[in-house]
Protein backbone atom coordinates (compact mmCIF):
# COMPACT_ATOMS: atom_id res chain seq x y z
CA UNK A 1 0.00 0.00 0.00
CA UNK A 2 1.13 3.69 -0.62
CA UNK A 3 1.19 4.61 2.93
CA UNK A 4 2.87 1.27 4.09
CA UNK A 5 5.45 1.83 1.22
CA UNK A 6 6.31 5.53 1.81
CA UNK A 7 6.97 4.62 5.27
CA UNK A 8 9.43 2.25 4.80
CA UNK A 9 11.26 3.93 2.23
CA UNK A 10 11.58 6.77 4.88
CA UNK A 11 11.99 4.86 7.40
CA UNK A 12 8.93 6.25 9.50
CA UNK A 13 7.31 3.80 12.39
CA UNK A 14 3.98 4.00 10.23
CA UNK A 15 2.37 6.04 7.20
CA UNK A 16 -1.47 7.47 6.63
CA UNK A 17 -2.79 8.33 3.15
CA UNK A 18 -5.49 10.91 3.51
CA UNK A 19 -7.90 11.18 0.36
CA UNK A 20 -10.36 14.32 0.03
CA UNK A 21 -12.93 12.17 -1.79
CA UNK A 22 -12.53 8.45 -0.38
CA UNK A 23 -15.71 7.21 -2.34
CA UNK A 24 -14.06 8.39 -5.74
CA UNK A 25 -16.22 7.06 -8.44
CA UNK A 26 -13.63 4.51 -10.99
CA UNK A 27 -10.79 3.61 -8.43
CA UNK A 28 -10.45 0.12 -8.32
CA UNK A 29 -10.86 -1.71 -5.17
CA UNK A 30 -6.83 -2.38 -5.57
CA UNK A 31 -6.59 1.15 -5.47
CA UNK A 32 -8.31 2.37 -2.62
CA UNK A 33 -6.81 -0.58 -0.88
CA UNK A 34 -3.31 1.06 -1.50
CA UNK A 35 -3.77 4.39 -0.87
CA UNK A 36 -6.14 4.09 2.05
CA UNK A 37 -3.47 2.03 4.75
CA UNK A 38 -4.15 1.52 7.66
CA UNK A 39 -5.36 4.03 9.24
CA UNK A 40 -8.69 5.03 7.18
CA UNK A 41 -10.84 6.54 9.29
CA UNK A 42 -8.15 8.42 10.91
CA UNK A 43 -8.54 12.15 9.93
CA UNK A 44 -6.40 15.14 9.29
CA UNK A 45 -6.30 18.32 11.10
CA UNK A 46 -8.25 20.45 7.79
CA UNK A 47 -5.81 23.11 7.74
CA UNK A 48 -3.46 21.19 6.23
CA UNK A 49 -5.57 19.66 3.08
CA UNK A 50 -4.25 22.24 1.30
CA UNK A 51 -0.87 22.53 2.25
CA UNK A 52 1.94 22.02 0.23
CA UNK A 53 4.40 19.64 1.96
CA UNK A 54 4.70 19.64 5.78
CA UNK A 55 7.29 18.95 8.27
CA UNK A 56 7.47 18.66 12.25
CA UNK A 57 10.30 17.82 13.90
CA UNK A 58 8.13 16.92 17.08
CA UNK A 59 4.31 17.67 17.00
CA UNK A 60 3.99 17.66 20.30
CA UNK A 61 5.60 20.81 20.74
CA UNK A 62 5.24 22.51 17.22
CA UNK A 63 3.80 25.70 17.96
CA UNK A 64 2.05 25.82 14.63
CA UNK A 65 -0.94 23.26 16.21
CA UNK A 66 -1.42 25.83 19.74
CA UNK A 67 -1.48 22.25 21.82
CA UNK A 68 -4.48 20.77 19.45
CA UNK A 69 -3.90 17.52 17.82
CA UNK A 70 -3.15 17.28 14.41
CA UNK A 71 -4.37 13.33 14.33
CA UNK A 72 -7.64 11.67 15.48
CA UNK A 73 -8.59 8.68 15.45
CA UNK A 74 -5.25 6.60 15.39
CA UNK A 75 -5.27 3.12 15.57
CA UNK A 76 -4.43 0.90 19.13
CA UNK A 77 -1.02 0.02 19.40
CA UNK A 78 0.43 2.41 17.12
CA UNK A 79 3.85 4.94 18.61
CA UNK A 80 2.88 7.88 19.45
CA UNK A 81 4.25 10.21 16.88
CA UNK A 82 6.52 13.16 17.16
CA UNK A 83 8.23 13.24 13.85
CA UNK A 84 5.66 14.50 10.86
CA UNK A 85 6.23 14.23 7.54
CA UNK A 86 3.12 15.68 4.77
CA UNK A 87 3.06 15.41 1.26
CA UNK A 88 0.49 16.35 -0.77
CA UNK A 89 -1.00 14.77 -3.59
CA UNK A 90 -1.20 16.22 -6.41
CA UNK A 91 -2.18 15.86 -10.25
CA UNK A 92 0.23 18.20 -12.70
CA UNK A 93 -3.02 20.49 -13.32
CA UNK A 94 -2.69 21.07 -9.28
CA UNK A 95 -5.86 19.29 -8.41
CA UNK A 96 -4.74 18.10 -4.75
CA UNK A 97 -6.64 14.66 -3.99
CA UNK A 98 -5.22 14.41 -0.83
CA UNK A 99 -2.10 13.84 1.01
CA UNK A 100 0.45 10.97 2.40
CA UNK A 101 1.78 11.37 5.91
CA UNK A 102 4.69 9.66 7.63
CA UNK A 103 5.10 9.06 11.22
CA UNK A 104 8.50 8.66 13.85
CA UNK A 105 7.92 8.50 17.64
CA UNK A 106 11.70 10.27 17.72
CA UNK A 107 11.72 13.75 16.96
CA UNK A 108 13.73 15.21 14.13
CA UNK A 109 13.83 11.94 12.55
CA UNK A 110 13.26 13.45 8.93
CA UNK A 111 16.17 15.31 8.44
CA UNK A 112 17.55 14.34 4.77
CA UNK A 113 15.38 13.13 1.02
CA UNK A 114 12.67 11.78 3.77
CA UNK A 115 10.32 14.75 1.80
CA UNK A 116 11.58 13.69 -1.71
CA UNK A 117 10.94 9.63 -1.16
CA UNK A 118 7.38 10.89 -0.24
CA UNK A 119 6.30 13.32 -2.58
CA UNK A 120 7.25 10.39 -5.11
CA UNK A 121 5.00 7.95 -3.57
CA UNK A 122 2.77 10.69 -3.76
CA UNK A 123 3.19 11.87 -7.52
CA UNK A 124 2.40 7.83 -8.37
CA UNK A 125 -0.75 7.61 -6.61
CA UNK A 126 -1.87 10.99 -8.08
CA UNK A 127 -0.87 9.11 -11.94
CA UNK A 128 -3.36 6.19 -10.26
CA UNK A 129 -6.13 8.82 -9.88
CA UNK A 130 -6.13 10.56 -12.78
CA UNK A 131 -6.07 7.31 -14.69
CA UNK A 132 -8.62 6.12 -12.70
CA UNK A 133 -11.14 8.93 -13.59
CA UNK A 134 -10.17 9.48 -16.88
CA UNK A 135 -10.59 5.47 -17.35
CA UNK A 136 -13.90 6.46 -15.57
CA UNK A 137 -14.54 9.08 -18.19
CA UNK A 138 -13.87 7.05 -21.30
CA UNK A 139 -16.39 4.05 -19.85
CA UNK A 140 -19.09 7.02 -19.04
CA UNK A 141 -18.49 8.15 -22.61
CA UNK A 142 -18.56 4.76 -24.39
CA UNK A 143 -21.55 3.90 -22.17
CA UNK A 144 -23.30 7.36 -23.55
CA UNK A 145 -22.12 6.57 -27.55
CA UNK A 146 -23.94 3.35 -26.77
CA UNK A 147 -26.96 4.94 -25.34
CA UNK A 148 -27.28 7.39 -28.14
CA UNK A 149 -26.54 4.81 -31.00
CA UNK A 150 -29.11 2.42 -29.21
CA UNK A 151 -31.45 5.84 -29.65
CA UNK A 152 -30.70 6.41 -33.20
CA UNK A 153 -31.24 2.94 -34.46
CA UNK A 154 -34.80 3.07 -32.46
CA UNK A 155 -35.30 6.10 -33.94
CA UNK A 156 -34.19 5.33 -37.43
CA UNK A 157 -36.43 2.12 -37.42
CA UNK A 158 -39.28 4.33 -36.12
CA UNK A 159 -39.10 6.63 -38.97
CA UNK A 160 -38.02 3.92 -41.57
CA UNK A 161 -41.62 1.67 -40.52
CA UNK A 162 -43.94 4.82 -40.14
CA UNK A 163 -46.62 4.51 -42.54
CA UNK A 164 -46.23 8.35 -43.04
CA UNK A 165 -44.10 10.01 -45.54
CA UNK A 166 -41.29 11.35 -43.61
CA UNK A 167 -38.71 13.46 -45.12
CA UNK A 168 -35.73 16.39 -44.57
CA UNK A 169 -34.94 18.70 -46.47
CA UNK A 170 -32.67 21.49 -46.81
CA UNK A 171 -33.06 25.52 -46.26
CA UNK A 172 -32.96 25.67 -49.97
CA UNK A 173 -35.65 22.88 -49.79
CA UNK A 174 -33.40 20.11 -51.27
CA UNK A 175 -34.36 16.45 -50.12
CA UNK A 176 -31.73 15.29 -48.00
CA UNK A 177 -33.48 12.22 -46.54
CA UNK A 178 -36.31 9.79 -47.80
CA UNK A 179 -38.04 7.03 -45.66
CA UNK A 180 -40.20 3.92 -47.46
CA UNK A 181 -43.38 5.72 -46.66
CA UNK A 182 -42.58 8.54 -48.80
CA UNK A 183 -41.47 5.96 -51.90
CA UNK A 184 -45.25 4.20 -50.95
CA UNK A 185 -47.12 7.58 -50.89
CA UNK A 186 -45.34 9.72 -53.64
CA UNK A 187 -43.98 6.69 -55.83
CA UNK A 188 -40.28 7.79 -56.01
CA UNK A 189 -37.77 6.02 -54.21
CA UNK A 190 -34.84 7.39 -52.53
CA UNK A 191 -32.19 7.44 -55.16
CA UNK A 192 -35.00 9.15 -57.23
CA UNK A 193 -35.84 12.15 -54.65
CA UNK A 194 -32.71 12.62 -52.46
CA UNK A 195 -30.67 15.37 -53.77
CA UNK A 196 -33.82 16.58 -56.12
CA UNK A 197 -35.61 20.01 -55.20
CA UNK A 198 -38.72 18.96 -53.33
CA UNK A 199 -40.99 21.00 -55.66
CA UNK A 200 -41.03 17.62 -57.33
CA UNK A 201 -44.01 16.60 -55.04
CA UNK A 202 -45.64 20.50 -55.54
CA UNK A 203 -48.41 21.30 -57.90
CA UNK A 204 -47.81 24.36 -59.73
CA UNK A 205 -50.71 26.31 -58.36
CA UNK A 206 -48.92 25.71 -54.61
CA UNK A 207 -45.86 26.22 -55.15
CA UNK A 208 -46.01 29.77 -53.27
CA UNK A 209 -46.56 27.48 -50.12
CA UNK A 210 -43.09 26.10 -50.09
CA UNK A 211 -41.79 29.98 -49.74
CA UNK A 212 -44.04 30.65 -47.14
CA UNK A 213 -43.07 27.27 -44.88
CA UNK A 214 -39.27 27.77 -45.54
CA UNK A 215 -40.05 31.30 -43.96
CA UNK A 216 -41.83 30.23 -41.11
CA UNK A 217 -38.93 27.32 -40.52
CA UNK A 218 -36.24 30.23 -40.85
CA UNK A 219 -37.77 32.05 -38.50
CA UNK A 220 -37.83 28.90 -35.98
CA UNK A 221 -41.63 27.97 -36.25
CA UNK A 222 -43.32 24.75 -36.68
CA UNK A 223 -46.22 24.21 -38.73
CA UNK A 224 -48.55 21.65 -37.97
CA UNK A 225 -51.06 19.65 -39.59
CA UNK A 226 -51.72 21.44 -42.53
CA UNK A 227 -53.74 20.49 -44.72
CA UNK A 228 -52.90 20.72 -48.70
CA UNK A 229 -52.39 18.92 -52.12
CA UNK A 230 -49.40 17.69 -53.38
CA UNK A 231 -48.57 15.33 -56.78
CA UNK A 232 -47.40 11.94 -57.03
CA UNK A 233 -44.71 10.63 -59.45
CA UNK A 234 -46.75 9.38 -61.97
CA UNK A 235 -48.83 13.13 -61.69
CA UNK A 236 -51.92 12.06 -59.64
CA UNK A 237 -52.27 14.40 -57.13
CA UNK A 238 -53.58 13.37 -53.54
CA UNK A 239 -54.57 14.97 -49.95
CA UNK A 240 -52.01 15.24 -46.97
CA UNK A 241 -52.09 16.43 -43.85
CA UNK A 242 -48.55 18.13 -43.35
CA UNK A 243 -46.11 18.68 -40.60
CA UNK A 244 -42.94 20.46 -40.87
CA UNK A 245 -40.29 21.16 -37.98
CA UNK A 246 -36.70 23.17 -38.09
CA UNK A 247 -33.73 21.03 -37.67
CA UNK A 248 -30.78 22.56 -35.55
CA UNK A 249 -26.87 21.75 -35.37
CA UNK A 250 -25.31 20.97 -31.74
CA UNK A 251 -24.98 25.06 -31.31
CA UNK A 252 -28.68 25.62 -32.44
CA UNK A 253 -28.33 27.01 -35.96
CA UNK A 254 -31.29 26.11 -37.96
CA UNK A 255 -29.78 24.13 -40.79
CA UNK A 256 -32.93 22.40 -42.44
CA UNK A 257 -36.48 21.19 -42.17
CA UNK A 258 -38.56 18.00 -41.06
CA UNK A 259 -41.71 16.94 -42.83
CA UNK A 260 -44.07 14.14 -41.97
CA UNK A 261 -47.04 14.17 -44.89
CA UNK A 262 -49.96 11.59 -44.06
CA UNK A 263 -52.49 10.93 -46.66
CA UNK A 264 -56.18 11.87 -45.63
CA UNK A 265 -57.57 11.46 -48.96
CA UNK A 266 -59.62 8.42 -47.69
CA UNK A 267 -61.13 11.03 -44.89
CA UNK A 268 -61.86 13.66 -47.43
CA UNK A 269 -63.69 11.49 -49.81
CA UNK A 270 -65.33 10.18 -46.57
CA UNK A 271 -66.39 14.34 -45.65
CA UNK A 272 -67.35 14.67 -49.16
CA UNK A 273 -69.67 11.71 -49.61
CA UNK A 274 -71.14 12.57 -46.46
CA UNK A 275 -71.53 16.05 -47.53
CA UNK A 276 -73.50 15.09 -50.47
CA UNK A 277 -75.38 12.30 -48.58
CA UNK A 278 -76.36 15.40 -46.07
CA UNK A 279 -77.49 17.54 -49.06
CA UNK A 280 -79.57 14.72 -50.59
CA UNK A 281 -81.30 13.69 -47.75
CA UNK A 282 -82.31 17.30 -47.48
CA UNK A 283 -83.51 17.74 -50.98
CA UNK A 284 -85.20 14.40 -50.29
CA UNK A 285 -86.94 15.71 -47.08
CA UNK A 286 -87.92 18.49 -49.37
CA UNK A 287 -89.83 16.69 -52.15
CA UNK A 288 -91.31 14.20 -49.49
CA UNK A 289 -93.24 17.65 -48.63
CA UNK A 290 -93.69 18.83 -52.01
CA UNK A 291 -94.96 15.53 -52.36
CA UNK A 292 -97.31 15.14 -49.75
CA UNK A 293 -98.85 18.44 -50.17
CA UNK A 294 -99.24 17.29 -53.81
CA UNK A 295 -101.29 14.20 -52.82
CA UNK A 296 -103.34 16.14 -50.61
CA UNK A 297 -104.66 18.28 -53.39
CA UNK A 298 -105.14 15.81 -55.59
CA UNK A 299 -107.06 13.60 -53.37
CA UNK A 300 -109.47 16.21 -52.21
CA UNK A 301 -110.67 17.08 -55.98
CA UNK A 302 -111.67 13.02 -56.00
CA UNK A 303 -112.73 12.74 -52.30
CA UNK A 304 -116.45 12.65 -51.92
CA UNK A 305 -115.55 13.36 -47.58
CA UNK A 306 -113.16 13.61 -45.32
CA UNK A 307 -113.68 9.95 -44.92
CA UNK A 308 -112.96 9.50 -48.35
CA UNK A 309 -110.20 11.92 -48.06
CA UNK A 310 -108.62 10.03 -44.99
CA UNK A 311 -108.60 6.57 -46.95
CA UNK A 312 -107.38 7.89 -49.91
CA UNK A 313 -104.80 9.94 -48.44
CA UNK A 314 -103.47 6.89 -46.12
CA UNK A 315 -102.88 4.77 -48.73
CA UNK A 316 -101.36 6.94 -51.22
CA UNK A 317 -98.52 7.72 -48.09
CA UNK A 318 -98.23 4.42 -47.47
CA UNK A 319 -97.14 3.64 -51.20
CA UNK A 320 -94.98 6.43 -50.63
CA UNK A 321 -93.11 4.80 -48.03
CA UNK A 322 -92.93 1.52 -49.88
CA UNK A 323 -91.22 3.26 -52.51
CA UNK A 324 -88.74 4.79 -50.43
CA UNK A 325 -87.56 1.71 -48.76
CA UNK A 326 -86.75 0.28 -52.03
CA UNK A 327 -84.24 3.15 -51.99
CA UNK A 328 -82.73 1.72 -49.16
CA UNK A 329 -82.41 -1.85 -50.34
CA UNK A 330 -79.97 -2.80 -47.91
CA UNK A 331 -81.69 -1.73 -44.97
CA UNK A 332 -84.48 -3.24 -45.98
CA UNK A 333 -82.95 -6.82 -46.59
CA UNK A 334 -81.44 -6.46 -43.13
CA UNK A 335 -84.66 -5.57 -41.77
CA UNK A 336 -87.18 -7.67 -43.71
CA UNK A 337 -84.55 -10.78 -45.30
CA UNK A 338 -85.95 -9.85 -48.60
CA UNK A 339 -83.50 -9.81 -52.12
CA UNK A 340 -83.21 -7.65 -54.74
CA UNK A 341 -85.94 -6.81 -57.12
CA UNK A 342 -86.69 -5.98 -60.63
CA UNK A 343 -86.92 -2.87 -62.68
CA UNK A 344 -90.38 -2.57 -63.46
CA UNK A 345 -91.49 -3.44 -59.96
CA UNK A 346 -88.70 -0.54 -59.10
CA UNK A 347 -90.39 1.58 -61.09
CA UNK A 348 -94.24 0.78 -60.28
CA UNK A 349 -93.35 1.16 -56.97
CA UNK A 350 -92.30 4.45 -56.72
CA UNK A 351 -94.76 5.47 -59.09
CA UNK A 352 -97.28 4.56 -57.49
CA UNK A 353 -98.09 6.95 -54.51
CA UNK A 354 -98.37 9.35 -57.86
CA UNK A 355 -100.75 6.19 -59.66
CA UNK A 356 -104.80 7.98 -58.42
CA UNK A 357 -106.80 6.82 -61.80
CA UNK A 358 -109.06 4.09 -61.85
CA UNK A 359 -106.58 2.78 -65.21
CA UNK A 360 -102.61 3.03 -64.04
CA UNK A 361 -100.77 6.29 -65.41
CA UNK A 362 -97.65 3.88 -65.70
CA UNK A 363 -96.83 2.15 -68.71
CA UNK A 364 -94.19 -0.31 -68.86
CA UNK A 365 -93.30 -2.08 -72.13
CA UNK A 366 -89.99 -4.07 -73.13
CA UNK A 367 -87.86 -6.05 -71.20
CA UNK A 368 -87.66 -6.03 -67.79
CA UNK A 369 -84.52 -7.07 -65.56
CA UNK A 370 -83.32 -8.11 -62.47
CA UNK A 371 -81.36 -5.46 -59.65
CA UNK A 372 -79.52 -5.75 -57.08
CA UNK A 373 -76.42 -4.77 -54.88
CA UNK A 374 -75.56 -1.04 -54.76
CA UNK A 375 -77.11 -0.54 -58.65
CA UNK A 376 -80.70 -1.06 -56.90
CA UNK A 377 -79.86 1.98 -54.80
CA UNK A 378 -78.54 4.52 -57.35
CA UNK A 379 -81.06 3.32 -59.91
CA UNK A 380 -84.06 3.93 -57.03
CA UNK A 381 -82.92 7.65 -56.28
CA UNK A 382 -82.33 8.24 -59.76
CA UNK A 383 -86.00 6.65 -60.89
CA UNK A 384 -87.43 8.81 -58.05
CA UNK A 385 -86.01 12.27 -58.73
CA UNK A 386 -87.34 11.47 -62.30
CA UNK A 387 -90.92 10.55 -60.52
CA UNK A 388 -90.78 13.65 -58.07
CA UNK A 389 -89.80 16.34 -60.79
CA UNK A 390 -93.33 14.39 -62.65
CA UNK A 391 -95.03 14.60 -59.75
CA UNK A 392 -93.73 18.37 -59.04
CA UNK A 393 -93.67 19.68 -62.74
CA UNK A 394 -94.76 17.28 -65.45
CA UNK A 395 -97.28 14.68 -66.41
CA UNK A 396 -97.73 13.41 -62.47
CA UNK A 397 -99.17 16.94 -61.07
CA UNK A 398 -102.17 16.45 -63.52
CA UNK A 399 -105.42 14.19 -62.84
CA UNK A 400 -104.44 13.24 -66.74
CA UNK A 401 -100.82 12.72 -67.12
CA UNK A 402 -99.58 9.59 -67.83
CA UNK A 403 -95.68 8.39 -67.99
CA UNK A 404 -94.52 5.67 -70.59
CA UNK A 405 -91.29 3.80 -70.05
CA UNK A 406 -90.20 1.70 -72.79
CA UNK A 407 -87.15 -0.79 -72.16
CA UNK A 408 -85.09 -2.74 -74.83
CA UNK A 409 -81.41 -4.60 -75.09
CA UNK A 410 -78.80 -3.65 -77.36
CA UNK A 411 -75.85 -5.83 -77.21
CA UNK A 412 -74.67 -5.51 -73.27
CA UNK A 413 -76.72 -2.20 -72.70
CA UNK A 414 -80.19 -1.87 -71.47
CA UNK A 415 -82.17 1.76 -72.95
CA UNK A 416 -84.90 3.26 -70.96
CA UNK A 417 -87.19 5.84 -72.60
CA UNK A 418 -88.99 7.47 -70.07
CA UNK A 419 -92.05 9.41 -71.87
CA UNK A 420 -94.41 11.85 -70.39
CA UNK A 421 -97.07 13.02 -71.59
CA UNK A 422 -100.67 14.76 -70.48
CA UNK A 423 -98.60 17.47 -68.22
CA UNK A 424 -98.84 21.03 -68.55
CA UNK A 425 -96.71 23.16 -70.84
CA UNK A 426 -93.32 22.04 -70.79
CA UNK A 427 -90.51 24.09 -69.47
CA UNK A 428 -86.96 23.08 -69.89
CA UNK A 429 -86.56 25.55 -66.35
CA UNK A 430 -83.06 27.56 -65.85
CA UNK A 431 -79.57 27.19 -67.35
CA UNK A 432 -78.04 26.63 -63.54
CA UNK A 433 -77.76 23.02 -62.40
CA UNK A 434 -79.67 22.31 -58.99
CA UNK A 435 -79.18 19.80 -56.72
CA UNK A 436 -81.22 17.08 -57.97
CA UNK A 437 -79.89 17.59 -61.53
CA UNK A 438 -76.37 17.11 -60.22
CA UNK A 439 -77.66 13.68 -58.03
CA UNK A 440 -78.89 12.80 -61.66
CA UNK A 441 -75.55 13.60 -63.57
CA UNK A 442 -73.69 12.20 -60.63
CA UNK A 443 -75.82 9.43 -60.33
CA UNK A 444 -75.73 8.24 -63.68
CA UNK A 445 -72.09 8.59 -63.86
CA UNK A 446 -71.83 5.87 -61.02
CA UNK A 447 -73.67 3.72 -63.09
CA UNK A 448 -71.64 4.15 -66.01
CA UNK A 449 -74.71 5.23 -68.08
CA UNK A 450 -75.17 8.17 -69.91
CA UNK A 451 -78.44 10.29 -69.82
CA UNK A 452 -80.22 12.77 -72.35
CA UNK A 453 -83.81 14.70 -72.39
CA UNK A 454 -85.43 16.23 -75.08
CA UNK A 455 -88.16 18.55 -74.22
CA UNK A 456 -90.61 17.65 -76.50
CA UNK A 457 -93.93 19.79 -76.53
CA UNK A 458 -96.41 17.09 -75.08
CA UNK A 459 -93.98 16.14 -72.24
CA UNK A 460 -90.31 15.42 -71.40
CA UNK A 461 -88.34 12.58 -72.93
CA UNK A 462 -85.60 11.05 -70.90
CA UNK A 463 -83.33 8.45 -72.71
CA UNK A 464 -81.43 6.54 -70.37
CA UNK A 465 -78.08 3.80 -71.27
CA UNK A 466 -76.85 1.62 -68.76
CA UNK A 467 -74.35 -1.35 -68.64
CA UNK A 468 -76.79 -4.32 -68.32
CA UNK A 469 -73.39 -6.08 -65.81
CA UNK A 470 -73.48 -2.67 -63.88
CA UNK A 471 -77.58 -3.46 -63.53
CA UNK A 472 -76.67 -7.30 -61.71
CA UNK A 473 -74.21 -5.42 -59.62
Amino acid sequence: MAATAAAEWTGASFGLCFLREPGITGLSKALLQAVEGCGAKVTLRPTLQEADTFLSDDIRIDPRFCGMPLLLGLPDGLPAPASFLCVPIASPDGDVHGCIAVLHERPAAFAGEEDEIAAAVAGQVAIAIDHARLMEVARRGAEARGRVEQDNAWFASIVENSDDAILSKSLTGDISSWNAGATRLFGYTEQEAVGRHVTILIPEDRLHEEADILGRIRRGERVQHYETVRRRKDGSFLDISLTVSPVRDAQGIIIGASKIARDISERKRAQERQSLLLREMNHRVKNLFSVTTGLISVSALTAQDTDELATSLRERVLALSRAHDLTLPDLGREITGQGGTTLFALLAAIVAPHDFAAASRLELTGVDVPLSGSTLTSLALLLHEFTTNAAKYGALSTGRGRVAVRTAIEGETLLLNWAEQGGPAVDPGGSGEGFGSLLERLTVQGLGGEIARDWAPEGVVIRLEMPLAQLSG
